[in-house]
């Protein structure tokens, strides 16, 4: 299977304020796409389950928002958190966390997490299709350094969280990583 170097090209359907658009809610849909996000910048991606879920939203999220200003000092110009939710999710999960640093981008439909290789089934939970846990940085489109959870594959009983958290992301970014493997992403086309 072919590993993957560069970040997928999709377009993100996402929601923006426009203080144009009149009534309480003033955002409006936009198209937002994968060059729009990673072209000529360095961005740390982290992927997870699903919104308002207990570890994505005890540790995972609020530990890379914790810790912006530390990744911004390393050089990375942004930092996504991609889930398969919708943006509505997105957003009030953002919210209720309390994330201002943090942007989120959601993979309504998978199609990202799909192309990345990283869709898998967790009916199990009752959740559908969602993402496998993953950090990884890009630059420029390219993809540096992925941190793939273990156990990679769909109904898994249990959810890895070893090598996608924020402590080792930025610790591989000043050179002290310590802990963790990380795998190439590979592209699992059923």
């Amino acid at each position: 299977m072919p590993v993957l170097d560069s970040v997928p090209n999709v377009v993100f359907k996402t929601r923006v304020r426009d203080e144009s658009v009149e009534g309480p809610n003033p955002f409006r849909w936009q198209d937002t796409s994968s060059e729009d996000i990673f072209k000529g910048k360095k961005v740390v991606v982290f992927s997870l389950p699903g919104a308002f879920t207990p570890t994505c939203s005890s540790n995972h999220l609020p530990r890379y928002e914790e810790l912006f200003e530390q990744f911004k000092a390393e050089g990375i110009d942004e930092i996504y958190c991609i889930s398969v939710n919708d943006a509505f999710v997105m957003f009030q999960w953002a919210n209720h966390i309390g994330a201002k640093n943090i942007k989120m981008l959601p993979d309504g439909n998978g199609e990202f997490t799909r192309k990345m290789g990283m869709l898998v089934d967790k009916s199990n939970l009752g959740f559908g299709q969602r993402s496998w846990r993953y950090s990884m940085l890009v630059d420029d489109g390219k993809i540096d350094k992925i941190f793939v959870e273990p156990d990679f594959g769909d109904n898994c009983p249990t959810d890895p969280f070893e090598v996608s958290d924020a402590d080792t992301m930025l610790a591989y970014l000043k050179g002290t990583e310590s802990k963790g493997v990380s795998e190439p992403v590979r592209e699992f086309i059923g």
